[in-house]
């Protein structure tokens, strides 16, 4: 299998979730979350050997206006929890965003300042970096190691789309969490009714070194 066959497989078939798990269809129903199986699910990677190239260094913006390269400034050799929001979201969305910063209480010092919260928006062209921002103070999470990323709609689109979170409409997001350690290329996805503690956990196993390198 050649590199950037193994990255698709591993992101496309494990970490991208059917539209069933999709944003109107999430509202906190928990009875109905659990029919799409286990609450946090391991997702092996091998033959990841050009992430970069995968993932890409789209150019995107911060909710501070700051240009980053999606792969090289926020992926690359950090612990990362990222999500898909819109900020005209009355339900799921802030829902979801409240229980992040739940995880991120929960995770103490210093492992919260090693994990990298990234929240990209499904809508672009309504979610200006200023937009973000205020989302982000609106529910506390204007923090350093937390990134809200738009631009460009072609640009997003390509991002969502290698992390299988592109749709046709914004309220169509999935509300499924991707955790990874890109470093060593363990990833999880995570239904976003899982319990704080649960996330908590797998962010915390996903911190240590792997077996094999201990």
């Amino acid at each position: 299998m050649k590199p950037m066959q193994g990255i698709a497989l591993a992101i496309g078939m494990g970490l991208a979730v059917a539209v069933a798990q999709a944003h109107e269809g999430h509202a906190g129903s928990e009875p109905a979350a659990a029919a799409h199986g286990p609450a946090i699910q391991p997702v092996t990677a091998a033959g990841t050997h050009d992430a970069q190239a995968y993932f890409t260094d789209t150019r995107l913006l911060t909710q501070d206006g700051q240009e980053v390269a999606f792969y090289s400034d926020v992926l690359k050799d950090r612990l990362v929890l990222l999500n898909v929001i819109f900020t005209h979201c009355n339900d799921a969305c802030p829902l979801i965003t409240r229980k992040l910063k739940e995880v991120r209480d929960a995770l103490g010092e210093p492992l919260a300042r090693e994990v990298y919260f990234i929240s990209l928006t499904s809508d672009p062209h309504n979610d200006s970096p200023q937009v973000l921002k205020e989302f982000a103070a609106k529910h506390g999470v204007d923090s350093p190691n937390w990134l809200f990323l738009t631009g460009p709609k072609e640009r997003v689109d390509l991002v969502l789309s290698r992390l299988g979170h592109l749709v046709e409409s914004p309220e169509q997001h999935s509300t499924v969490l991707i955790a990874g350690d890109v470093a060593n290329k363990r990833w999880s996805k995570i239904r976003p009714d899982a319990p704080v503690s649960a996330i908590t956990q797998r962010l915390q196993l996903m911190s240590m070194p792997p077996v094999a390198n201990r």
